[in-house]
């Protein structure tokens, strides 16, 4: 089998990189000419037999037609996008050009190569927002409060076009938060985790952080990734939210961290209000009761074990 992985030197590209050549797969990946020196997560299997790099762009329709035409790839995951939801207010229009239209882009790569690739996009549960039903599952309305969940939508429901009107084999994964030792430095988790670990060790004052009433629903990026791979091994393509059914604020996530490092963070933590989005969604928490039922997929790690999971990870570091 070989697949395809955009994004493959990001958080859920190197995890899913991992699966897929645990399962004997041949896994070719695309990372952006500027990522050339950003492939930290993906060093341990640089030197692998059946790992594949190719340089592309998910703004350049020419170079995704190239490298599915040249991999002809029984899967790919659509993992490449612009992250950060704060950011995207700042770069909206590159936001949609990257979350929305790469999306589009290659999806048509596909079409015009085999139309029995089987295709997975990268949803998040940021599309729905401002929150219309408590939990959210598949049947929830989409509330989006940012350009970066904006772009997400489009990107969800192009890929439902695609496989409504085509009979492309493409599934949705709408994923509420994941997180682990591979996280972004930006996104909150890790920031918190990494500043903390510092202020333990005398090399950080101070972490300034925005919404600390905000609520996630957090899990582990390994046990999201195989909720990816299983959505393409079923005989029918259909899409699914991913989620452990727990919601936690930042406050709590601070509380376990500081806990596991015998720190109290209120005398080091800060509020910034540039740091607070223009427009704030204040509580997610999913519903995966049809991918538990589809595709039997459970979490194997939750909240407490997770942010254990990192702050040893980072002291390890």
């Amino acid at each position: 089998m070989k697949a395809l992985i955009t994004g493959v030197s990001g958080q859920d590209g190197s995890h899913l990189a991992d699966l897929l050549l645990g399962k004997g797969y041949e896994v070719h990946g695309i990372i952006r000419r500027t990522s050339g020196t950003n492939t930290q997560r993906i060093d341990h299997i640089l030197n692998h037999d059946n790992l594949h790099l190719h340089v592309g762009d998910m703004t350049d329709s020419e170079s995704l037609h190239r490298i599915v035409r040249e991999v002809k790839p029984h899967e790919v995951y659509n993992l490449a996008a612009q992250s950060m939801v704060r950011d995207s207010f700042d770069v909206a229009s590159y936001t949609a050009d990257v979350d929305a239209l790469g999306v589009l882009r290659i999806l048509e790569a596909v079409m015009d190569t085999n139309r029995d690739i089987r295709f997975y996009q990268a949803g998040t549960s940021e599309m729905f927002g401002a929150v219309l039903q408590i939990p959210q599952n598949e049947n929830t309305p989409f509330n989006p409060q940012s350009p970066y969940a904006i772009s997400k939508t489009f990107g969800h429901y192009i890929t439902k076009h695609f496989r409504e009107a085509y009979g492309l084999f493409a599934c949705n994964g709408i994923l509420f938060n994941h997180e682990g030792p591979r996280r972004g430095d930006k996104f909150v988790t890790q920031k918190i985790v990494k500043a903390l670990v510092a202020i333990k060790r005398e090399k950080q004052e101070k972490l300034y952080l925005g919404n600390l009433d905000a609520r996630r629903d957090w899990g582990l990026a390994e046990d999201y990734v195989r909720a990816m791979y299983l959505m393409l091994q079923q005989d029918e393509p259909g899409d699914y939210v991913i989620a452990t059914g727990e919601t936690h604020t930042i406050r709590e996530f601070l509380d376990v961290a500081a806990g596991l490092l015998e720190m109290d963070w209120a005398r080091y933590v800060e509020c910034d209000t540039r740091l607070f989005r223009p427009s704030e969604v204040d509580m997610l928490l999913g519903d995966a009761s049809l991918a538990k039922n589809v595709l039997n997929w459970q979490p194997e790690v939750k909240f407490k074990q997770l942010v254990k999971i990192m702050v040893e990870a980072e002291l390890a570091r």
